[in-house]
Protein backbone atom coordinates (compact mmCIF):
# COMPACT_ATOMS: atom_id res chain seq x y z
CA UNK A 1 0.00 0.00 0.00
CA UNK A 2 0.73 3.77 -0.73
CA UNK A 3 0.77 6.52 1.38
CA UNK A 4 1.18 10.50 1.15
CA UNK A 5 2.66 12.21 3.24
CA UNK A 6 1.14 15.61 3.38
CA UNK A 7 3.20 18.47 5.05
CA UNK A 8 2.56 22.00 6.03
CA UNK A 9 4.99 24.84 7.07
CA UNK A 10 2.93 26.87 9.52
CA UNK A 11 3.03 29.22 12.39
CA UNK A 12 3.08 28.02 16.35
CA UNK A 13 -0.45 29.40 16.78
CA UNK A 14 -1.94 26.90 14.72
CA UNK A 15 0.32 23.60 15.20
CA UNK A 16 -2.71 22.45 17.75
CA UNK A 17 -5.57 23.56 15.15
CA UNK A 18 -4.04 21.67 12.29
CA UNK A 19 -3.10 18.82 13.95
CA UNK A 20 -6.86 18.21 15.00
CA UNK A 21 -7.58 18.96 11.30
CA UNK A 22 -5.38 15.88 10.51
CA UNK A 23 -6.80 13.68 13.18
CA UNK A 24 -10.64 14.68 11.49
CA UNK A 25 -9.35 13.62 8.12
CA UNK A 26 -7.95 9.76 9.31
CA UNK A 27 -4.47 10.36 10.30
CA UNK A 28 -3.91 8.11 13.00
CA UNK A 29 -0.85 10.12 14.38
CA UNK A 30 0.97 13.76 13.16
CA UNK A 31 4.63 14.61 13.52
CA UNK A 32 5.60 18.37 14.45
CA UNK A 33 9.02 19.10 13.66
CA UNK A 34 9.44 22.27 15.91
CA UNK A 35 12.37 24.05 16.13
CA UNK A 36 12.73 25.56 19.40
CA UNK A 37 11.43 21.97 20.69
CA UNK A 38 14.79 20.84 19.05
CA UNK A 39 16.81 23.40 20.39
CA UNK A 40 15.70 22.90 23.80
CA UNK A 41 16.68 18.93 23.21
CA UNK A 42 19.82 20.09 22.09
CA UNK A 43 20.67 22.44 25.25
CA UNK A 44 19.43 19.98 27.58
CA UNK A 45 21.75 17.51 27.97
CA UNK A 46 19.85 14.86 27.11
CA UNK A 47 21.84 13.94 24.24
CA UNK A 48 25.34 12.74 24.70
CA UNK A 49 25.98 13.93 21.29
CA UNK A 50 24.51 15.50 18.34
CA UNK A 51 25.61 16.45 15.10
CA UNK A 52 22.21 18.49 14.65
CA UNK A 53 23.01 22.75 14.56
CA UNK A 54 21.08 25.06 16.74
CA UNK A 55 18.26 26.84 14.54
CA UNK A 56 18.06 30.14 14.18
CA UNK A 57 15.08 30.32 12.71
CA UNK A 58 12.46 29.23 15.18
CA UNK A 59 9.33 30.59 13.68
CA UNK A 60 8.16 28.29 11.36
CA UNK A 61 6.58 24.87 12.56
CA UNK A 62 6.38 21.74 10.00
CA UNK A 63 2.98 19.61 10.37
CA UNK A 64 3.32 16.06 9.17
CA UNK A 65 0.31 13.46 8.79
CA UNK A 66 0.35 10.35 6.20
CA UNK A 67 -2.98 9.07 4.33
CA UNK A 68 -3.78 6.31 2.63
CA UNK A 69 -3.35 6.83 -0.96
CA UNK A 70 -7.31 5.29 -2.53
CA UNK A 71 -10.06 6.89 -4.08
CA UNK A 72 -10.71 9.01 -0.86
CA UNK A 73 -7.13 10.61 -1.14
CA UNK A 74 -7.91 13.71 -3.89
CA UNK A 75 -11.45 14.61 -1.93
CA UNK A 76 -9.08 14.68 1.87
CA UNK A 77 -6.62 16.69 0.63
CA UNK A 78 -9.34 19.21 -0.74
CA UNK A 79 -10.97 19.32 2.93
CA UNK A 80 -7.53 19.71 4.06
CA UNK A 81 -6.68 22.77 2.03
CA UNK A 82 -10.45 24.07 2.77
CA UNK A 83 -9.81 23.69 6.70
CA UNK A 84 -6.72 25.52 6.45
CA UNK A 85 -8.33 28.56 4.56
CA UNK A 86 -10.38 28.96 6.79
CA UNK A 87 -8.50 29.03 9.77
CA UNK A 88 -6.93 32.35 8.28
CA UNK A 89 -10.41 33.19 7.67
CA UNK A 90 -11.66 33.05 11.88
CA UNK A 91 -8.10 35.26 12.51
CA UNK A 92 -5.77 32.11 12.96
CA UNK A 93 -2.50 33.19 11.15
CA UNK A 94 -1.07 29.93 9.56
CA UNK A 95 1.49 31.56 7.55
CA UNK A 96 3.47 31.01 5.21
CA UNK A 97 1.18 27.99 5.17
CA UNK A 98 3.39 25.87 1.97
CA UNK A 99 1.19 22.59 1.67
CA UNK A 100 3.24 20.11 0.11
CA UNK A 101 2.56 15.78 -0.50
CA UNK A 102 4.73 13.13 -1.37
CA UNK A 103 3.86 9.23 -2.04
CA UNK A 104 5.78 7.13 -0.16
CA UNK A 105 5.98 3.13 -0.40
CA UNK A 106 4.34 1.13 2.39
CA UNK A 107 6.40 0.64 5.31
CA UNK A 108 5.94 0.88 9.06
CA UNK A 109 5.32 4.31 9.10
CA UNK A 110 3.09 4.56 12.11
CA UNK A 111 5.91 3.33 14.74
CA UNK A 112 9.04 6.25 13.06
CA UNK A 113 7.91 9.15 14.47
CA UNK A 114 8.29 7.24 18.08
CA UNK A 115 11.57 8.37 17.96
CA UNK A 116 10.41 11.80 18.76
CA UNK A 117 9.00 10.86 21.71
CA UNK A 118 10.57 10.17 24.57
CA UNK A 119 9.09 10.26 28.92
CA UNK A 120 9.40 13.97 29.90
CA UNK A 121 8.94 15.46 33.29
CA UNK A 122 7.34 18.71 32.70
CA UNK A 123 6.53 19.10 36.01
CA UNK A 124 7.93 18.96 39.66
CA UNK A 125 5.70 15.47 40.02
CA UNK A 126 4.02 14.72 36.75
CA UNK A 127 6.20 12.49 34.97
CA UNK A 128 4.42 11.96 30.91
CA UNK A 129 5.61 8.45 29.65
CA UNK A 130 4.97 6.96 26.29
CA UNK A 131 3.17 3.55 26.40
CA UNK A 132 6.15 1.87 24.79
CA UNK A 133 9.01 3.11 27.38
CA UNK A 134 9.58 1.74 30.54
CA UNK A 135 10.23 3.76 33.65
CA UNK A 136 9.90 3.57 37.57
CA UNK A 137 8.51 6.30 39.18
CA UNK A 138 10.59 8.03 41.98
CA UNK A 139 9.96 9.90 45.04
CA UNK A 140 6.79 11.21 45.12
CA UNK A 141 6.56 11.72 41.22
CA UNK A 142 3.47 10.76 39.35
CA UNK A 143 3.44 8.86 35.84
CA UNK A 144 0.82 9.48 33.07
CA UNK A 145 0.80 7.09 30.21
CA UNK A 146 -0.09 8.33 27.55
CA UNK A 147 0.08 7.27 23.23
CA UNK A 148 0.90 11.06 21.36
CA UNK A 149 -0.41 8.95 18.06
CA UNK A 150 -3.32 9.35 19.02
CA UNK A 151 -4.44 12.92 19.90
CA UNK A 152 -2.29 16.01 20.40
CA UNK A 153 -1.66 17.03 23.47
CA UNK A 154 1.24 15.21 25.07
CA UNK A 155 3.28 17.30 27.73
CA UNK A 156 6.04 18.91 25.50
CA UNK A 157 4.13 21.72 23.88
CA UNK A 158 5.02 24.92 25.97
CA UNK A 159 1.55 25.46 26.94
CA UNK A 160 0.49 22.30 28.26
CA UNK A 161 4.07 21.88 30.15
CA UNK A 162 2.96 24.98 32.29
CA UNK A 163 -0.79 24.13 32.52
CA UNK A 164 1.09 21.01 34.13
CA UNK A 165 2.97 22.79 36.49
CA UNK A 166 0.07 24.71 37.42
CA UNK A 167 -2.19 21.95 37.91
CA UNK A 168 0.65 20.84 41.13
CA UNK A 169 -0.45 23.75 43.07
CA UNK A 170 -4.26 24.33 41.84
CA UNK A 171 -5.24 20.73 42.57
CA UNK A 172 -6.52 19.63 45.67
CA UNK A 173 -8.35 16.66 46.38
CA UNK A 174 -11.88 16.52 46.55
CA UNK A 175 -12.11 19.45 43.94
CA UNK A 176 -14.61 19.56 40.86
CA UNK A 177 -13.13 20.29 37.20
CA UNK A 178 -13.94 21.06 34.20
CA UNK A 179 -11.74 20.38 31.23
CA UNK A 180 -12.89 22.44 28.38
CA UNK A 181 -11.16 21.67 24.78
CA UNK A 182 -9.71 18.64 26.39
CA UNK A 183 -7.09 17.27 23.28
CA UNK A 184 -5.88 14.14 24.47
CA UNK A 185 -7.30 14.13 28.01
CA UNK A 186 -4.19 14.94 29.40
CA UNK A 187 -4.60 17.55 31.52
CA UNK A 188 -7.82 15.72 33.00
CA UNK A 189 -5.76 12.51 33.90
CA UNK A 190 -3.55 14.28 35.66
CA UNK A 191 -5.45 16.35 37.71
CA UNK A 192 -7.14 12.92 38.47
CA UNK A 193 -4.05 11.40 39.66
CA UNK A 194 -3.37 14.75 41.65
CA UNK A 195 -6.42 14.04 43.66
CA UNK A 196 -9.31 16.08 42.16
CA UNK A 197 -12.25 13.90 42.61
CA UNK A 198 -14.47 14.38 39.86
CA UNK A 199 -13.52 15.76 36.51
CA UNK A 200 -15.76 16.38 33.25
CA UNK A 201 -13.35 16.96 30.11
CA UNK A 202 -15.07 18.46 27.01
CA UNK A 203 -14.24 19.01 23.22
CA UNK A 204 -15.82 20.71 20.70
CA UNK A 205 -14.54 18.17 18.62
CA UNK A 206 -16.75 14.56 18.97
CA UNK A 207 -14.16 12.99 16.85
CA UNK A 208 -11.75 12.83 19.89
CA UNK A 209 -13.38 11.56 22.58
CA UNK A 210 -13.27 8.30 21.55
CA UNK A 211 -9.07 8.85 21.84
CA UNK A 212 -9.91 10.84 25.26
CA UNK A 213 -11.55 8.19 26.51
CA UNK A 214 -8.79 5.05 25.52
CA UNK A 215 -5.89 7.12 27.39
CA UNK A 216 -8.54 7.37 30.66
CA UNK A 217 -8.66 4.17 31.22
CA UNK A 218 -4.97 3.37 30.61
CA UNK A 219 -4.28 5.45 33.28
CA UNK A 220 -6.78 3.94 35.35
CA UNK A 221 -8.97 6.71 36.13
CA UNK A 222 -12.22 6.58 34.00
CA UNK A 223 -14.30 6.42 37.76
CA UNK A 224 -13.12 10.23 38.09
CA UNK A 225 -13.32 11.28 34.70
CA UNK A 226 -16.16 11.79 32.32
CA UNK A 227 -16.34 12.55 28.87
CA UNK A 228 -18.71 14.56 26.65
CA UNK A 229 -19.05 16.91 23.14
CA UNK A 230 -19.89 20.60 24.56
CA UNK A 231 -19.33 24.27 22.68
CA UNK A 232 -16.87 25.46 25.45
CA UNK A 233 -19.57 25.11 28.45
CA UNK A 234 -22.91 24.43 26.46
CA UNK A 235 -23.46 21.21 27.85
CA UNK A 236 -21.61 21.13 30.83
CA UNK A 237 -23.67 20.90 34.42
CA UNK A 238 -22.89 22.14 37.80
CA UNK A 239 -20.26 24.46 39.04
CA UNK A 240 -16.54 23.50 39.51
CA UNK A 241 -13.68 24.66 41.71
CA UNK A 242 -11.25 24.65 39.09
CA UNK A 243 -11.88 25.56 35.24
CA UNK A 244 -8.81 24.53 32.81
CA UNK A 245 -9.17 25.69 29.42
CA UNK A 246 -5.82 25.66 27.17
CA UNK A 247 -7.07 26.56 24.14
CA UNK A 248 -6.45 29.49 21.43
CA UNK A 249 -7.13 33.07 22.87
CA UNK A 250 -10.27 34.28 20.66
CA UNK A 251 -12.04 30.78 22.62
CA UNK A 252 -10.89 31.62 25.93
CA UNK A 253 -12.65 35.16 25.22
CA UNK A 254 -15.43 33.63 24.55
CA UNK A 255 -15.79 31.07 27.58
CA UNK A 256 -16.16 34.77 29.86
CA UNK A 257 -19.53 34.79 29.11
CA UNK A 258 -20.45 31.38 30.62
CA UNK A 259 -17.57 31.15 33.15
CA UNK A 260 -19.86 32.75 35.98
CA UNK A 261 -22.82 29.77 35.63
CA UNK A 262 -19.84 26.90 35.80
CA UNK A 263 -17.23 28.65 38.05
CA UNK A 264 -17.68 28.56 42.04
CA UNK A 265 -17.73 32.13 43.42
CA UNK A 266 -13.87 31.09 44.80
CA UNK A 267 -13.03 28.91 41.68
CA UNK A 268 -10.36 29.48 39.68
CA UNK A 269 -9.47 29.24 35.84
CA UNK A 270 -6.14 28.57 34.29
CA UNK A 271 -5.84 29.26 30.49
CA UNK A 272 -3.35 28.55 28.31
CA UNK A 273 -2.42 29.14 24.40
CA UNK A 274 -2.68 32.38 24.25
CA UNK A 275 -0.03 33.92 22.00
CA UNK A 276 1.68 36.76 23.22
CA UNK A 277 0.13 39.47 21.12
CA UNK A 278 -3.04 37.90 23.11
CA UNK A 279 -2.38 38.43 26.17
CA UNK A 280 -3.68 42.36 26.87
CA UNK A 281 -7.14 41.04 24.62
CA UNK A 282 -7.93 37.47 26.81
CA UNK A 283 -6.87 40.23 30.40
CA UNK A 284 -9.50 42.76 28.92
CA UNK A 285 -11.95 40.39 28.12
CA UNK A 286 -11.41 38.81 31.79
CA UNK A 287 -11.69 42.31 33.86
CA UNK A 288 -14.76 43.19 31.76
CA UNK A 289 -16.32 40.16 33.08
CA UNK A 290 -15.17 40.95 37.06
CA UNK A 291 -11.97 38.33 36.91
CA UNK A 292 -8.30 39.76 37.30
CA UNK A 293 -5.01 37.80 36.93
CA UNK A 294 -3.69 35.82 39.54
CA UNK A 295 -0.57 34.59 38.28
CA UNK A 296 1.22 34.82 34.88
CA UNK A 297 3.74 32.87 33.00
CA UNK A 298 5.18 32.65 29.47
CA UNK A 299 7.38 30.71 27.83
CA UNK A 300 8.38 30.82 24.26
CA UNK A 301 5.48 33.00 22.82
CA UNK A 302 3.43 31.36 24.86
CA UNK A 303 1.85 32.63 28.00
CA UNK A 304 -0.48 30.78 30.77
CA UNK A 305 -2.68 32.83 32.86
CA UNK A 306 -4.86 32.24 36.06
CA UNK A 307 -7.69 34.32 37.02
CA UNK A 308 -9.89 34.49 40.06
CA UNK A 309 -13.38 36.77 40.23
CA UNK A 310 -12.20 40.05 41.40
CA UNK A 311 -14.21 41.09 45.29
Amino acid sequence: MKWCEVSIQTTHEATELISEIFTDLGASGVVIEDPELINDYITSGKWDYTDIPIATETEVVTVKAYLPVNGELEGRLQTFNNEVRLLGERGVSTVPGIISTNELEDEDWSDTWKKYFHTEKPGDRIVIKPTWEKYTAKDNEIVVELDPGAAFGTGTHATTSMCIKELEQLVQPGMMVFDIGTGSGILSIIAAKLGAARIRAVDYDDSVLKIVQENIEQNHVEDKISVGQSDLMKNVQGKANLVIANIVADIIIRLFDQLDDHLEEDGTLLTSGIIEDRIDDVINAAAAHGYGVVKRNASKGWACITFKKQA
